[in-house]
C-alpha cells in the first residue's frame, strides 16, 4: 500500500507498522489522516499473513499532539456527518481488527492521539511520554471514545481527574495508573515494541486471536457471560489447533 499523505504503511515479515507521519505539526490528527488510517487498518485486518501491529509516529517530539481543531470545529451538515461515521468508523475499526495492535508512544500523546493510544491492546511508553486530553480547555469533551475508554483503563477518579482538570501524565504516573504496560528509554522504545510483536507473532494465531477476543468482548458482560465466551473460545482454539495441516505458530 502506498500513496498515503499522512500515514506509513510498512510490513517485515507477519508484522505490520503504521506510523502517523505530519512531524511538522506534531501529528496532529487530521481528516486526511482518518481517512488514511481507515483504509490501512481495513487492509491489514483483513490480511490473515499479519500476525501483530505496531502503531508508531515520526519524528521527536510528539506521537500525536490531538486533533486539528481547524477541521473538526467545523461542523458539517448533519447528512454529512451521518454519512461520515457510516463509511469511515475509524474508532469501531479499531476494536474490531483481530491482530494485537502495540502502540510505541513517545512525547506528546494529547486528545485524539490519546484516544488513538487507548484503542490500542497493548501501550508502550518512551521515558519523554505525556500524556493528556485538554478538551476541557476549549470548551469540549473527547468526541472519539476517551470518556469510555480511560476509565475503563485507569478508574473513575483518575479519568474525572484528567478529563476536568486538564491533568496531564508522565511516563511514571502513566505506568502507576495502568494507562501504559512499559516505560523504557525514548532509544529503546521501538526495539521494544518489535520485541513483544516477534514473540506474539510466533505463538499459535487462533490462540491470539482468541484470546483477544475474550479478554475485549468478556470485559464489557458480567463474569458468568465472561466465562462461558471463554469456554467457547478454549473449544475452538483446541480445535483448529488440532485441525489436520494447521502448525503452533
Amino acid at each position: 500500500m502506498e500513496g498515503f499523505e499522512t500515514v506509513i504503511y510498512e510490513r517485515t515479515g507477519d508484522i505490520a507498522y503504521v506510523t502517523l507521519n505530519r512531524p511538522r505539526v506534531l501529528n496532529v490528527y487530521s481528516v486526511k489522516m482518518r481517512d488514511d488510517l481507515y483504509e490501512v487498518l481495513s487492509a491489514i485486518k483483513a490480511d490473515d499473513e499479519i500476525r501483530a501491529v505496531i502503531l508508531k509516529a515520526a519524528g521527536e517530539k510528539a506521537f500525536c499532539a490531538g486533533a486539528d481543531l481547524s477541521e473538526f470545529l467545523t461542523a458539517p451538515s448533519v447528512v454529512r456527518a451521518r454519512q461520515i461515521r457510516l463509511f469511515r468508523d475509524l474508532w469501531g475499526l479499531f476494536r474490531s481488527i483481530p491482530q494485537p495492535l502495540i502502540a510505541a508512544l513517545h512525547g506528546f500523546v494529547l486528545g485524539s492521539g490519546m484516544e488513538i493510544a487507548l484503542f490500542c491492546d497493548i501501550r508502550i511508553a518512551a521515558d519523554n511520554v505525556v500524556f493528556g486530553l485538554p478538551e476541557m480547555g476549549l470548551g469540549l469533551i473527547p468526541g472519539a471514545g476517551g470518556t469510555q475508554t480511560l476509565p475503563r483503563m485507569i478508574g473513575l477518579s483518575r479519568s474525572l481527574d484528567m478529563l476536568l482538570t486538564n491533568r496531564r501524565l508522565d511516563a511514571q504516573e502513566a505506568l502507576a495508573a495502568g494507562l501504559v504496560s512499559r516505560v523504557v528509554p525514548t532509544e529503546e522504545l521501538l526495539e521494544t515494541a518489535e520485541a513483544l510483536a516477534r514473540q506474539i507473532a510466533a505463538c499459535n494465531v487462533t490462540a491470539v486471536r482468541n484470546a483477544k477476543q475474550a479478554v475485549l468482548q468478556g470485559f464489557d458482560t458480567t463474569l458468568a457471560q465472561g466465562l462461558a465466551l471463554e469456554r467457547r473460545l478454549v473449544v475452538h482454539t483446541r480445535m483448529s489447533r488440532d485441525a489436520p495441516g494447521t502448525t503452533g505458530g
